[in-house]
């Protein structure tokens, strides 16, 4: 398959094949109609965090970028990332995310504990 992917879609499989840590399963796919182009983006389930961000931030930049790209070259462009039916679980508050990723966060206060004020 010696065809070139268009610059679009070359840029987010680039771009995002740097940030995760499965580049192997990153595709995307390129559809043209009547509202322009949309890039859909496939990536394993363990780097879909990755990929959206803290807040959907990094989704929302690469969207962002991609439409900058797509401008330059009079397309309108959009980013979808796909995500499978059921994928995401519950969502979880921060108290229990540290409460199953083991971490504790408080503040280590010991060195000044037997401070005389």
């Amino acid at each position: 398959m010696s065809q070139e992917m268009p610059k679009d879609q070359e840029f987010i499989d680039y771009v995002v094949k740097a940030l995760v840590d499965h580049p192997e399963d990153v595709k995307t796919e390129r559809t043209v109609d009547e509202m322009g182009v949309l890039i859909t983006l496939h990536v394993s389930p363990e780097d879909m965090g990755q990929v959206i961000g803290r807040s959907g931030q990094t989704a929302r930049s690469l969207r962002t970028l991609l439409r900058v790209v797509g401008a330059k070259n009079n397309a309108r462009v959009n980013l979808k990332i796909y995500e499978p039916e059921g994928s995401r679980g519950p969502r979880r508050s921060r108290e229990e995310h540290e409460a199953m990723s083991g971490e504790d966060n408080s503040a280590d206060t010991s060195i000044v504990d037997d401070l005389k004020i």
